[in-house]
């Protein structure tokens, strides 16, 4: 059993994180990985039921691990309301690559410890060149 990564994002964002990291992990991915997409002009009710069932795919048995895009944004709200419905979840906004991948890169610890895991891997995608 392992944890499970649902990515909810506004359109467009998770399926192209989803297939980048697919492609440089070659298709080898050692946990999960589903993508829920939420349209701009969407009815959170009307979502609900399905992104509960990509978050019970995402599922490996041992919780899931949210990546919403943007804090506060309609994917945040809808992962919030995600996380009440019984499913083991935690949540981490501001998903970027360099996050998805060293999520990936730490796929045998706890649910616990992934949301510390994923804000660094966001911190330390960050560079500053001066070049």
């Amino acid at each position: 059993m392992a944890v499970g990564i649902l990515l909810l994002t506004h359109s467009g964002i998770g399926t192209a994180l989803v297939a980048v990291t697919s492609g440089m992990l070659r298709g080898n991915l050692p946990l999960r990985l589903e993508a829920f997409e939420v349209p701009f002009d969407a009815d959170p009710e009307v979502l609900l039921p399905q992104a509960s069932a990509a978050m019970r795919r995402a599922d490996g048995g041992d919780g899931v691990l949210i990546l919403t895009d943007l804090y506060g944004a309609s994917p945040s709200n809808l992962a919030a309301r995600l996380s009440r419905l019984g499913t083991p979840s935690r949540r981490v906004s501001a998903l970027s690559l360099p996050m998805l991948l060293r999520v990936m890169n730490y796929a045998e610890l706890p649910l616990e410890e992934l949301p510390a895991v994923a804000a660094a891997g966001a911190r330390n995608g960050v560079i500053l060149d001066d070049a």
